[in-house]
């Protein structure tokens, strides 16, 4: 009984610190959360009791929100349009936020206009989400935004209302005094209004950005459940491990193959597999609607994903054994979802979680499956990140399982039957 429970338990309790710390509180785990500022304001020049006074209002409003916005949870960039919609487009901020050329002149009228009759419309700032980044990001960069620019259009409301009052002040005497209405009073303390935009919104069929993430899971889920299958079923083929179908108990003659040569056996079929369920899910995406600007770069880096994920996994089996089976499932599973990005970003998770997405396959995975779906098969948007993971992931495992294996077969450590 011992060594079942104290294997479950280890495994478990990893289990529920993963998967549990990574959900329970997102926006107390956020850090260097990428947003852009974008700040189009010309300025403006007022007329305030016949003295002309030239104003930037965009210009407050950014310093008030680098100031305002918490740089240890945001990374705020300031910069320009074209440099901000390249960010979005290649998935490397979450939002942006975009104060256009006219704001200046807009909150003067409005300004005047709560004293001189005459149509007015109020500033607007436009609050930039990025869907393609997945719902958890949006949701993220719309709480940032309001929460910011709510602060922001107070501390603007103030300012505007004590400049329309010095105006007043200024009225000669024996004129008549213009006067405040109410409703002119609260759209001066209230005189941004905030607009929601989507850049590039998800076509229907994409799960609100949740396909990339599943897809990436059945490659990795692919990999390891085909690394385990392929190893059992061949050493069974061996005569290294008996196989059983119900009642019917089999255990063929044990061969004399080499560790090594097994293993390149092994990789062999998987290389196969790959190849196989590659197009199986390409096929299955097809049949259900999910849109797919680019299957052949999909089918390819999916083949190249399942590889890299199903040689380490077999290349593991072969040095650590039954063991294997453990460090696989850590590896790929428990280590990786919550590290993954998928659901949650990877900004709002703990900071070791941040980490382990340095190299955590199912982190690469997801990445190089995102920029094909979502952003135009672009290799700025994770794909480059992707495809060398892979390969160096293929490398390793190569080198690692060779020389292991060579080793093992150089000590005479053959797979054989002997008395416990």
């Amino acid at each position: 009984m011992l060594a079942p429970t104290l294997v479950l338990t280890v495994l478990t309790a990893l289990l529920g610190v993963m998967y549990l710390g990574y959900v329970a509180d997102p926006e107390k785990n956020l850090h260097d959360f990428p947003i852009a500022l974008v700040n189009l304001d010309v300025g403006d020049v007022l007329d305030t009791g016949g003295e002309q006074r030239r104003v930037d209002f965009g210009k407050q409003v950014t310093e008030a929100l680098v100031a305002g916005v918490p740089a240890d949870k945001v990374d705020l960039r300031v910069v320009g349009k074209a440099e901000s919609e390249q960010l979005l487009r290649t998935g490397q901020i979450y939002g942006a936020i975009i104060i256009p050329g006219d704001f200046s002149k807009r909150l003067g009228i409005l300004g005047a206009g709560s004293i001189v009759p005459g149509e007015m419309e109020r500033p607007i700032i436009t609050l930039q989400t990025n869907p393609r980044m997945g719902a958890y990001g949006d949701a993220i960069v719309r709480r940032i935004g309001d929460q910011a620019l709510d602060e922001v259009d107070r501390q603007v409301g103030a300012q505007l209302v004590d400049q329309v009052r010095a105006t007043l002040a200024e009225t000669p005497e024996g004129a008549p005094a213009p006067e405040i209405s109410g409703a002119a009073m609260l759209s001066l303390q209230d005189p941004i209004e905030v607009v929601d935009q989507e850049y590039r919104p998800l076509p229907p069929g994409t799960g609100q950005g949740l396909t990339a993430f599943f897809y990436a899971l059945l490659l990795l889920l692919a990999g390891m459940v085909g690394a385990m299958v392929i190893h059992t079923m061949i050493d069974a083929q061996f005569g290294f491990v008996p196989t059983e179908y119900g009642p019917w108990f089999v255990h063929y003659p044990t061969s004399s193959i080499s560790r090594f040569h097994t293993l390149l056996i092994k990789w062999g079929v998987s290389a196969v597999v790959a190849v196989v369920v590659s197009l199986v899910f390409l096929l299955s995406a097809e049949l259900i609607g999910m849109p797919i600007d680019n299957p052949l770069a999909l089918f390819l880096y999916s083949v190249l994903a399942m590889i890299a994920v199903g040689w380490t996994g077999l290349m593991t089996l072969a040095a650590l054994g039954s063991a294997g089976l453990l460090v696989n499932l850590v590896l790929f599973v428990i280590l990786g979802l919550p590290s993954s990005g998928g659901t949650v970003p990877i900004e709002a998770t703990p900071t070791y979680l941040t980490w382990l997405a340095e190299f955590e396959p199912m982190h690469q995975v997801f990445l190089g499956v995102r920029s094909i779906l979502y952003f135009d098969s672009n290799y700025s948007a994770g794909l480059d990140r992707g495809i060398w993971m892979a390969l160096l992931g293929i490398v390793i495992a190569v080198v690692a399982g060779t020389l292991i294996t060579r080793y093992y077969d150089y000590r005479g450590m053959h797979r054989q039957n002997s008395a416990a």
